[in-house]
Formats: structure tokens, C-alpha cells, sequence
């Protein structure tokens, strides 16, 4: 699995360490030496991780998962490293959202499992916001009535009773539902009904 790892500590000895062993298990890295730098290039589209430490001067790392929401754009899994074991923080970092809460010095295998789930995650994450992306856009072109009939057709209403409901007939209900189904690019009811799911997940629209 290979992906960037973004690496945010402000030690230098411990960010060289850190990019030495991820290198070697195959990753890109990338280092920042407080919270703000990691925000101020462009985002990083490729699939990663934030590798964060917690104690970090000014913004902590805490603090930088806080604003990720509000800068979606830099989203991306978190494994959070400590200087001590801080119980209340690395609960707050996993209510929060986080994959992993590492203590330092951190295991070579321990890190690069944790890294790799991260990897693993963002990449899921990121084939489901595209999945309701596309779900979204070829809602959209829909015309009104389809989107009565696809919302119809979704609750369970027969063609009998849709076509009552729109005052057509059961034959225009039928060209409607094949003009569904062509438009979102499906051929059975299961896969417009995930379509549909798909363009209703909200919460994927974020990766955490």
C-alpha cells in the first residue's frame, strides 16, 4: 500500500527518524515542523495519513484536528503520536476521529501497521466520495417527475400507484422508471436503491 504519510512534529531528530523508517516500508513523506505549515501548501489529493504529534508548540495537534473539518480539502486519517501517555488527550483524538494514538518511542511495526490502516482507510474513504459524487450528479440530471418517481420507487409504491399519484399512466411511470435507471447507469432495483444510498450519505462527504 503505498501512499504520502505527512509527518507534523516539531522535533527534528524525531522527524528524520520517522521519514527514515516509512521510506524504507515503501511511503512518501512529507514534514512539517508545526501544525499551521502542514495548512499552508496546497492539499495533497493523493491517498496518506497525517502521522501528528500532539505536543506541538502554539496549535497542537489536537488542535489541528479541531480545523481539519473546516478545511476539507486536507482531510486525512490521523495516527497521533505522544510524548507521554495522556489518556485524556488520546481519548479526545479518538472521539475525534483518530485511527491510532501511539506512544513515543513507537515500535517500527507497530507505527507502520498503524500508517498502513490509515492508508487503508483514506483510500476507502476516498472511492465512497467519489461513489456519491457520481450518485449525486446523475441524480441531478434527472427531471422532476423521474425524481417523484425515483422517490416513489424507493419507498415501495407500485407503478399503479405512482401513475395515481401523478395522475399519468402506468405506461409513463414505466418510461420514467427505464429512464431512471439508464441515467444513474443501473440495471436491477438493489443498485438504484445503493445508488440512492450513495447520493444520501452525507457523512461521507468527509474523510476521518
Amino acid at each position: 500500500m503505498t501512499g504520502t504519510i505527512h509527518i507534523i512534529d516539531d522535533d527534528t531528530a524525531v522527524r528524520g527518524a520517522l521519514q527514515r523508517v516509512l521510506a524504507a516500508a515503501g511511503y512518501a513523506t512529507k514534514c512539517y515542523a508545526a501544525a499551521g505549515d502542514y495548512l499552508l501548501p496546497p492539499p495533497d489529493p493523493s491517498p496518506g495519513c497525517l502521522l501528528l504529534d500532539v505536543q506541538l508548540p502554539g496549535f497542537s495537534g489536537l488542535d489541528l484536528q479541531d480545523a481539519l473539518p473546516r478545511h476539507p480539502g486536507y482531510e486525512h486519517p490521523i495516527v497521533f503520536l505522544s510524548g507521554a501517555d495522556d489518556i485524556r488527550a488520546s481519548v479526545q483524538a479518538m472521539r475525534a476521529g483518530a485511527r491510532e494514538f501511539l506512544t513515543k518511542p513507537v515500535d517500527q511495526d507497530v507505527l507502520v501497521a498503524a500508517v498502513a490502516d490509515a492508508v487503508q482507510h483514506d483510500v476507502r474513504m476516498r472511492a465512497l466520495r467519489h461513489e456519491t459524487e457520481v450518485a449525486r450528479a446523475r441524480i441531478a440530471a434527472l427531471g422532476q417527475r423521474e425524481h417523484l418517481v425515483l422517490e416513489g420507487i424507493a419507498s415501495g409504491r407500485l407503478h399503479k400507484q405512482l401513475a395515481s399519484d401523478l395522475g399519468v399512466s402506468e405506461r409513463t411511470i414505466k418510461a420514467d422508471r427505464a429512464r431512471i435507471m439508464r441515467t444513474l447507469e443501473v440495471d436491477t432495483l438493489p443498485a438504484l436503491l445503493k445508488t440512492l444510498r450513495h447520493a444520501q450519505d452525507a457523512h461521507l462527504s468527509h474523510a476521518h
